[in-house]
């Protein structure tokens, strides 16, 4: 019996300490059903080093193409290094990475129609988002969950969502990382939205290269800068743009940009 019981008083102690390690976890995992898109969704989180010691609340950044942003082995050309680079500089923040659909990436987050490309179904994507993944993060872990610190944050056709985001739900996302955004997708939609909006007062950082083998890449996200400033007085510098020179449109231009976008939005 006496045997049993330091047996026991082991077990449990290595069973306690794999428990609070779990917990303790910055980044970890969990599926989640997408009823507005009829399918499962992975979803990364990463928590800043501090979370577990402490009762605060933080800001969350929504973040598209999660496979891509921490892990080299699940993305498709090279990781974004979000949590080392959060931790190199003790970021107050969570962060949301939202797999995306695999051959369905370009239809969830297009918000128009492209004849060539097809997509055009962003509403629901977004609709998933804000009422069905928001909740549970709210729910889950200590969020600010007002949109002053709620960002949306991708690359490309992510960048282009994200942008929408911030028109569709303005009291949901206050802040916005527009990565080298695809406007051109759905360009006279976009224009004929931008034209029926009246007010954006959403905070929002504007990056591209100026190699990213579009031509008009730099033109567009010009021109959409221009209707932001249109829309309320440059002096509250709610938004900056930055073309990076030799920036190409890959991982590595968002990867060494990020730093600095989020430092600006937060």
């Amino acid at each position: 019996m006496k045997y049993l019981s330091l047996l026991f008083l082991i077990i449990s102690h290595f069973n306690g300490f794999s428990q609070e390690k779990t917990a303790l976890q910055q980044l970890s995992c969990f599926s989640i059903e997408v009823p507005q898109l009829q399918t499962t969704r992975k979803i990364w989180v990463y928590l800043p080093k501090e979370y577990h010691s402490t009762s605060k609340k933080y800001p969350v950044i929504y973040m598209h193409d999660g496979q891509n942003l921490f892990d080299s082995k699940t993305s498709f050309a090279g990781e974004w290094n979000i949590d080392e680079t959060l931790d190199s500089i003790q970021a107050q923040v969570i962060v949301i990475g939202i797999e995306n659909g695999g051959e369905k990436r370009i239809e969830e987050l297009t918000p128009f129609k492209n004849e060539k490309y097809g997509g055009g179904n962003a509403d629901a994507y977004l609709d998933f988002i804000v009422n069905t993944l928001k909740p549970k993060i709210d729910a889950t872990y200590r969020t600010k969950s007002n949109a002053h610190n709620t960002c949306i944050m991708g690359s490309s056709l992510g960048g282009l969502v994200s942008f929408y985001a911030a028109i569709k739900y303005p009291n949901i996302f206050g802040k916005v990382g527009c990565f080298s955004p695809s406007f051109w997708f759905g360009r006279n939609d976009m224009n004929n939205l931008l034209a029926k909006t009246k007010d954006f007062n959403t905070k929002i950082y504007f990056l591209c290269g100026d190699n990213e083998g579009d031509a008009d890449v730099i033109p567009d996200l010009t021109a959409v800068e221009h209707w932001v400033n249109t829309k309320r007085c440059e002096c509250k510098k709610m938004n900056k743009k930055v073309i990076i020179k030799g920036g190409q449109h890959n991982e590595k231009l968002w990867r060494e940009n990020f730093k600095k976008a989020y430092l600006w939005l937060f």
